[in-house]
Order: C-alpha cells, then structure tokens, then sequence
C-alpha cells in the first residue's frame, strides 16, 4: 500500500472519528485514501479553526482530536489552533502536508520547517522521513498527546513519502495507567490536612481531565473544605454546594481573594498554573500547598509546596477520603465569599437596562440552559463574566480557554461539542470581536446541520482591552471598529437569527433558538460600563 493509506490505517486504528481541516496540494494522497476509510473528514473554513474543533474534540472526549492542513500558510495557520490546545492541555494531533525531501534543503516554494516551528508549541512532533517508521510515529503521537499532562502532538508528512509504497501494519495500542501515591505520602498528607485550621481547596481543570469530581465531592462532604475553582475547574463541585465558593481567576481582587487570603493551607488539585499565576491569589508566597496532580509543580516563588502528591488524581483522592478522618469544620470563615457572589448575580436577574447587563445576560442564559447542557465562551471581556457568574453543576458543561486564551474559539469549539455530544444543547457566546474571527464556520455548522446557538455579545469594540485600558490609563485606545448587519450575516448562512432590542426579549429569545433545533444566532447589545464598575466594586473590598 502507499505510505497514505498506511497512515490512514494507523489512525483507524487509534480510533480517529473525524479529522477537522482544509485540504491542500501536499496531503492529496492522505485526501484519496481517506475516501476509502470509515474517518469523516470535516472541511473547515480556516485551519485555526480546525485545531480549535479538534482541540475541543479532546477535551471532551479524553481522546486526541486530530486536524491537518498543507503546508506553509495553511500549516501556519494551524499552530494558532495546536498551541491552543496544548496550553489548554486537551490532547490533539496535528498533521501537516510538506514539500518533497528533495527540495527541503533550499530555499522553496511554500516550505518552512514546520519541525522548528510547532516544536515549541507541542508536546513532541517529528518529520516522517521513511515509511516504515509510520506505525511507529502515529502510535508515539497519540500516545504522547494522551499521557498527562496531556496536549498537542504534531506529524510533518512529506508528499514524496506520502505517495510511497511500503509494507507495514499498525502497531498493537496498550494501555497507559498512571501509578498512585504511597501510603506514605498519603499519610503525610492527611497529617498536614488535619493541623491545618483554615484550608482551601483551589480545583483546576486536571479533575475533569482525570474525571476525579466524585472523588473530590466524596472528599469535600467528609473534611467539609470549602472549593474555589478555576475557569477550567468549573463543575468539580456543583455551584449550588455551600462548600462551593465559585470561581477565581480575575487578576485583581475578588470576592474570593478574602478566602485567599484567611486560608493556612492550600490544596491545589488538578491546578495548571498557566490559568491563574500563584502570584494573584500568594503574592507573599506565605501559604503552603499540598499540590496534587499528575506531575510535580512548576517553580514559582508564589506557589511553595509543602507536599506533593502525585499520579492519577482520581485514586489519590480516594485514598485521601479513606485515610483522613471525617470532620465537620467550621467554614463560616469565606461564607461571605459565597454570599457575595451570589448576591451579585441575583441582584440584575429582574433587570431592564437596555443595552443588556452581563449580569442579567448570564442570568438568563442560566435559568434556561439544564445542568448538562454545553456553554462555549470566546475570550473577551464576556469571558471575564461568564467564568464568574455563569455557575456550573459538572465539569466541562462551561468550555473556557484560559491557557493560551485565543480569541476566536467559541465557534468551532460549539460545533466540535455539538457533534460530540449531540443530546446537549450547546451555546457559543462571543463578543462582536471575536465573532469575526471566526464567523466563517457558520457555514460549517449549517452544512453539519448542527443547532447550535451562537449568543453574540455586541458592543462595537474590543470591550476586555479597552476595560484593562480604562483601569490603567483612565482612557481607551485604538480598540472601536464596525460591524456588519449581524442578522443578515447570519441569514446569508443559513441561520435563523434573533435581534434583541429590549432586555426582556433574551429569556424568551433563547428558549426559543434552543426549540427550533436549527443554527440560530442572537444578536445582543451589551452594556459594558458595567466593567468599570465591577472594577471600583472590587477594588474597595476589604478581607
């Protein structure tokens, strides 16, 4: 067989479903012998957005998501997307056509070394520079993007090699368990859980990836630690727990800063540091950690571990329940915390403001989404709102990104999540900006026959840079633009579309997108002045 169709086999035999991406001159072979293959390739509009499907794809599933483009600017176009996801740490596999070995040496038509320029954003990737080594690379690729602490992997296939002749067969898949604690260890966890009188558990998104939310809410309800999440954490413990304090991650203060600052210890489960720098919530470095995760921490003079307690989350955590013994603690001592941000919430449900308030956005979109229902937020300041006032009762029913935090990802990210969970109703929020990142998979989503819903949050500028501007500068800069009739975009792909001009519309508006079960995009106003002043709120917040 060909070295394409070799590969193609390799990736049936990794349980590939679908490959996302845009198809070129350099992977026509790999094109023809996906014809032949159960794999459904998905055509997207932009390789970016095929990494972000693909992305969300693993993150979802546990499973590699695989996207591929050709070379040069479509490879290129790519490593937004790749780079996304291994920060996020959702496992991804990423394919890339490339020019014949024989014209790699000089200078080239479309060639760079794609090598050199996704090894940086990657776990591992390499060129296949022989055919017989195909099972092997594939094999490594999703291996490697699978083990934690999981992310992108990446295969460079040359088009000579592609079109090959070579005799081979996929190699054997074996299982990759993660090994636990000792009991030792555990015991010196338990020991320094019990002398504490004030911990704080601050829950990450290696929970989900390790599907250690039952463990952690049969621990919880034992030891009565009350749990601040991370954007990604969302979901480990329900929201309406009154051990749940919601979540952190803003850079200044916050409700739950007071808790930061009370506590005497602090867990940190599953927490990956590139989402909130220890810096923001231990910026004297005074409050040990007992780190538990996968892997040892990173370095950080904010963020001293007292303990480590490594390998597969779920397990530990299970054997921490058993070891420690069952205490009901006072925890009285951030129950403002949770107050606060409730109140906070509440407090704009009934509201009428037009331009729509966040809060009453969020609210709304709340009280009609159920509790396995999917919301996929873009990164803008709807970002900021949503991670602390849209509450959660499972993980991963609120996708953010919040590693390398790339606008533009609500959109596919919806589309990946509707296909994988199609029982769900799935809801992209993006801002005006980020929307036209990625606007174009509209068609994608229309021609998948996918309802989903795309809320727009429409203010006419990049409302998170000018909100940053405006808490240092006192004044904005450089951050309007225009926008397009939204309604007939949308229209002209196909959607339904729903114009909000009064705040008492949005309830009714997504109740009604959701029944049609067709692609629908709200198109509504927002009120950001409500940044500033959540700002001046929060700034004067005294622990």
């Amino acid at each position: 067989m060909k070295v394409a169709e070799l590969f193609v086999k390799c990736l049936e035999n990794e349980g590939v479903e679908y490959i996302f991406g845009v198809p070129g001159e350099e992977n026509l072979d790999i094109m023809d012998a996906l014809l032949d293959s159960h794999i459904e390739f998905i055509v997207t509009r932009h390789e970016t957005s095929a990494a972000f499907m693909a992305g969300t794809y693993g993150r979802l599933t546990g499973k590699p998501g695989v996207c591929l483009s050709t070379l040069g600017p479509g490879a290129t176009n790519l490593l937004t997307g790749v780079a996304n996801a291994n920060m996020d740490h959702c496992p991804l596999v990423a394919i890339t056509g490339q020019a014949d070995l024989s014209r790699q040496h000089k200078e080239s038509h479309q060639y760079y070394d794609l090598v050199s320029v996704f090894k940086p954003v990657t776990k591992w990737n390499t060129q296949v520079k022989a055919g017989e080594i195909v099972p092997e690379v594939v094999r490594k690729a999703f291996r490697v993007a699978t083990q934690e602490k999981s992310g992108a992997t990446h295969i460079d296939l040359p088009e000579d090699i592609a079109a090959m002749e070579v005799s081979a067969f996929p190699l054997n898949l074996m299982d990759h368990t993660l090994s636990e604690a000792s009991e030792r260890v555990i015991q010196d966890a338990v020991s320094l859980i019990e002398k504490s009188k004030r911990p704080l558990i601050l829950a990450g998104n290696g929970i989900a990836r390790g599907h250690a939310a039952n463990s952690l809410r049969s621990f919880v309800n034992k030891t009565s630690i009350p749990v601040v999440h991370t954007f990604m954490g969302k979901g480990a413990l329900p929201w309406n727990d009154d051990l749940s304090l919601l979540t952190a991650g803003l850079v200044g203060k916050d409700y739950i800063t007071c808790g930061f600052t009370k506590a005497d210890l602090i867990i940190a489960i599953g927490f990956d540091m590139a989402e909130y720098p220890p810096e923001n919530w231990n910026s004297k470095g005074s409050v040990p950690i007992l780190h538990i995760d996968t892997q040892e921490a990173e370095t950080d003079a904010h963020y001293p571990v007292k303990l480590n307690v490594i390998g597969n989350i779920d397990e530990n955590l299970k054997e921490l329940g058993t070891a420690i013994s069952s205490t009901r603690r006072n925890h009285e001592w951030v129950a403002d915390v949770r107050q606060n941000a409730l109140a906070e919430l509440a407090e704009y449900k009934d509201s009428e403001s037009f331009p729509v308030k966040p809060q009453k956005i969020i609210s709304d979109v709340r009280s009609v989404l159920g509790e396995e229902d999917i919301l996929v937020s873009d990164v803008g300041a709807h970002k900021m709102w949503i991670a602390r006032m849209y509450h959660t009762y499972q993980p991963n029913t609120c996708l953010i990104s919040n590693g390398l935090a790339s606008m533009g990802v609500s959109i596919p990210g919806a589309i990946a999540a509707k296909m994988v969970r199609p029982e769900r109703n799935v809801v992209a929020v993006c801002g005006d900006g980020s929307f036209q990142m990625s606007s174009a998979e509209l068609e994608t989503a229309k021609r998948l026959n996918l309802p989903i819903v795309i809320l727009l949050w429409r203010d006419g500028g990049y409302g998170l840079i000018e909100w940053k501007q405006l808490s240092r500068f006192n004044r904005s800069s450089n951050i309007k633009f225009g926008n397009p009739d939204f309604i007939q975009l949308a229209k002209s792909y196909g959607f339904e579309a729903i114009e909000i001009t009064s705040a008492g519309q949005l309830k009714p508006a997504i109740e009604q997108a959701i029944s049609l079960h067709k692609p629908v995009l709200i198109d509504c106003p927002v009120d950001y002045s409500e940044n500033m002043k959540l700002t001046e709120k929060l700034g004067d917040i005294l622990c």
